[in-house]
């Protein structure tokens, strides 16, 4: 099951703010709306390659196994005000161009899974695509983050054609099981949402969940590997 978080770039709405027009030089500003709108599809189109890419996989790799690898996926576009943001965040150059070189996660993919060795196992295959080429990879599951977050994510580069060229797009891929996606939706709604900053109070508390999650998913991958050799 594939769910779309689509994004609509609207120029109204973008030229309200001139900070998202990415450019010091904003003599032209509805060139630069294009330009924006353009790089937007370009990676929208890298992101549905991806999803295809990994689509096609599942649907091989049902027909070789007991079960089907992926749970879900989800995928959406980085909005002009968060790339903006980030570049800020990380005192960079305003530009489409420095956007396009210095983050990598503009085009996101979430694949969820049933058990911690599908995700190694989506990763393999996914790798031996002779199109996708990969720029970083941060085993957060084997090395968790401190505060208990575990994850797989990759950075991966795939070729795309517009109007007669070919460029490559870097698209991120967070895979995680269900266990590791429940703890982080509800860690994350908990520290941004709803709880005024104090959820620094209960870190202890959500480390021994997440702790326990990763100790139920071994057992439950310890029961399906004894069930799948007998």
């Amino acid at each position: 099951m594939i769910l779309h978080r689509k994004t609509r770039i609207m120029i109204p709405d973008v030229s309200e703010a001139d900070g998202l027009l990415f450019d010091n030089d904003r003599s032209d500003r509805s060139e630069t709306l294009m330009r924006l709108a353009v790089t937007i599809q370009t990676y929208k189109s890298a992101m549905k390659t991806v999803i295809g890419k990994l689509d096609l996989m599942d649907d091989e790799l049902h027909y070789t196994s007991k079960y089907d690898l992926i749970h879900h996926m989800e995928s959406r576009i980085k909005q002009p005000q968060s790339i903006y943001r980030k570049l800020k965040k990380y005192d960079l150059p305003l530009s489409l161009e420095s956007a396009r070189q210095n983050i990598f996660d503009i085009a996101g993919i979430r694949v969820v899974c049933n058990f911690v060795a599908d995700i190694y196992t989506i990763e393999q295959k996914l790798l031996e695509d002779k199109d996708v080429k990969l720029l970083r990879r941060r085993d957060f599951i084997r090395q968790p983050k401190p505060n208990g977050y575990r994850s797989l994510h990759l950075v991966i580069e795939v070729p795309i054609s517009l109007s007669g060229q070919q460029q490559l797009i870097p698209v991120e891929i967070q895979l995680r099981t269900i266990a590791m996606d429940y703890w982080a939706t509800l860690e994350h709604m908990l520290r941004y949402k709803g709880t005024n900053g104090h959820v620094e109070e209960y870190t202890d508390m959500l480390i021994e969940c997440a702790d326990s999650l990763a100790e139920t998913e071994k057992v439950m991958q310890f029961v399906r590997d004894q069930i799948e050799g007998e």
